[in-house]
């Protein structure tokens, strides 16, 4: 009997989704085992800004902020109910794991219908569609951030599956007499970038270039002859949803819907800073050649260092050239290719550095983003495959090219496990002063009487009331005001605690340079315990005078 393409392509994706489960829970429990989910400072906020939405004196949505979009925290909620997942991270990881397997997934189901246009399906598209899949989610760089709170597999997985049904819109529509379709793709790619532009900002340079791809195409069969198919005004709106949406929030609770971008807790606001502070300024600002150069170099060490780097991207060079000669059937996986200029113009322009290991200043800062081309390579691998099996009859030879191809992988990934993935490095390095510092402040901490509340700051060093296990709504801080009264609101209650700690809290956490330090009223303040660490400001707990046992 012999078993459909249909039936066959469903079972790869059965096993595929069951291989990458397996991969994506051992490499948590890895992690997890050496307490390594909670290194990024950036993890650690994403946990807390989710939890403080239903854990803070003052809950609700506006505990959300501004800088970060809103979409991973909404989706970490339900899984940071329990303390046990809020403290340890796991709650974070859950959205991380589960977006992972769905990126893998949608990467296999693009390149298997890329290269199965127009021509029924066969052994060596199935084959190219598992070595995407290999290279995505055995990229040990991706394994270890899909065990954190990091809002990359997240992205990744909506620009994926964004491509998906983008690239099967592109065909129907194409092979339409009149540009009517009944095909939901549009929509459901409209869907994905909806919920891309509500994860980073990545997603709103994604939504203006699907877009303008959809509007040009639309356009052009109108001038054939054409209709324009009624579902091209659902995918702009959800596509323009997102961004709307948060300038809107932005406009309304911040009185500014650039806030985001020009507040004070903006990327472009921390460099400024920096140059005042009289740090010199990064590689690539101003200059976009620059910053071509160290994205390209971010994206070549999340695949393998050295040498083996540096095939990759003749790979990548090999995909785009494969691309281009089959550029008709081809043309929308250059999809993948967005996050190129999105990173170089961010650099150049919006204050975003990429600091790395081998190239001036030599550290670790932001490599992570140049995880945003796995996709890309993972395709690029898989278009190689294909037509270097296409080209060569001879099954020796064939089967020699898929040999080698699957060890360079193992082999180049391999390489990467034996230095240690960049990005684990980059949370390790990044963590080794502040850890140490929170969990001396944690255990002091812990030390005060039960039920008691405090004042500070949770913008640097949240990991300590985390580790600690004091709810947040035990803590007044910079979260507890009304945003929208500008510069300070006098009534807000982190401002009333600031002017009158004794009246509010038991306890004051001020630590060295921070807003508590700065604009506490220390009057009849007693410091109780202060805390040194290596690399890392004094932290002071102060005793307010007011009897905790009248609480």
């Amino acid at each position: 009997m012999k078993t459909s393409n249909s039936d066959r392509d469903r079972r790869d994706s059965v096993i595929l989704a069951q291989v990458v489960a397996g991969l994506s829970v051992l490499a948590f429990f890895f992690y997890l085992q050496h307490g390594d989910l909670l290194l990024y400072g950036d993890a650690v906020a994403h946990i807390n800004i989710a939890r403080r939405v239903f854990d803070s004196r003052t809950p609700g949505l506006l505990q959300l902020g501004t800088v970060w979009l809103p979409l991973p925290h909404l989706l970490m909620i339900p899984f940071l109910i329990s303390d046990r997942f809020w403290q340890s991270g796991i709650g974070g990881s859950i959205p991380s794991m589960l977006a992972y397997l769905a990126g893998a997934t949608g990467i296999f189901r693009l390149v298997r219908e890329a290269l199965s246009f127009g021509v029924p399906s066969s052994m060596q598209v199935r084959v190219a569609a598992w070595i995407a899949a290999e290279v995505y989610a055995a990229n040990p760089n991706l394994l270890y951030l899909q065990s954190t709170a990091m809002t990359e597999p997240l992205y990744l997985a909506l620009y994926i599956w964004a491509a998906v049904y983008f690239q099967e819109w592109v065909r129907v529509f194409l092979a339409s007499t009149d540009g009517e379709t009944k095909s939901s793709s549009l929509a459901k790619c409209g869907l994905c970038v909806f919920a891309a532009s509500l994860t980073r900002y990545d997603g709103w340079f994604l939504a203006c270039t699907i877009g303008l791809a959809v509007v040009v195409l639309a356009v052009r069969k109108k001038f054939q002859g054409g209709k324009i198919q009624r579902n091209l005004a659902v995918f702009v709106l959800l596509a323009a949803a997102g961004p709307v949406l948060w300038l809107s929030y932005n406009a309304i609770v911040y009185r500014n819907p650039m806030e985001f971008a020009s507040g004070p807790y903006s990327a472009k606001a921390i460099a400024q800073r920096d140059v005042a502070l009289g740090h010199p300024d990064y590689p690539g600002h101003g200059d976009p050649k620059v910053a071509f150069s160290y994205f390209l170099k971010s994206a070549e060490l999340n695949l393998a260092p050295n040498n083996w780097g540096r095939l990759w991207l003749g790979i990548l060079v090999t995909g785009i050239l494969a691309v281009a000669g089959q550029f008709r059937r081809l043309w929308p996986l250059l999809l993948l290719g967005v996050p190129i200029p999105f990173y170089v113009l961010s650099i150049s322009s919006s204050g975003v550095p990429i600091f790395l290991p081998d190239w001036w200043p030599f550290s670790f800062y932001n490599l992570r983003y140049g995880l945003e081309m796995l996709p890309a390579f993972a395709v690029a691998t898989a278009l190689s495959v294909h037509f270097s099996l296409s080209f060569f009859q001879n099954p020796y030879v064939k089967t020699a090219i898929l040999v080698t191809m699957v060890v360079f992988i193992s082999a180049s990934y391999a390489a990467v496990w034996r230095d240690g993935p960049v990005c684990f490095r980059e949370a390790s390095i990044n963590s080794r002063d502040r850890l140490p510092m929170e969990a001396t402040l944690a255990s002091n901490l812990k030390k005060l009487p039960l039920e008691s509340t405090l004042l500070m700051y949770l913008g640097s060093h949240v990991g300590a009331v985390q580790q600690a296990a004091i709810p947040l709504a035990r803590v007044i801080n910079e979260g507890n005001h009304r945003p929208w009264k500008s510069p300070v609101d006098e009534e807000g209650l982190w401002e009333r605690a600031l002017a009158k700690p004794q009246s509010y809290v038991d306890y004051v956490v001020a630590i060295e340079g921070d807003p508590v330090d700065l604009k506490v009223n220390k009057v009849g303040m007693t410091p109780m315990a202060v805390v040194h660490s290596r690399g890392e400001p004094e932290a002071t707990i102060y005793w307010g005078g007011r009897d905790h046992r009248s609480q």
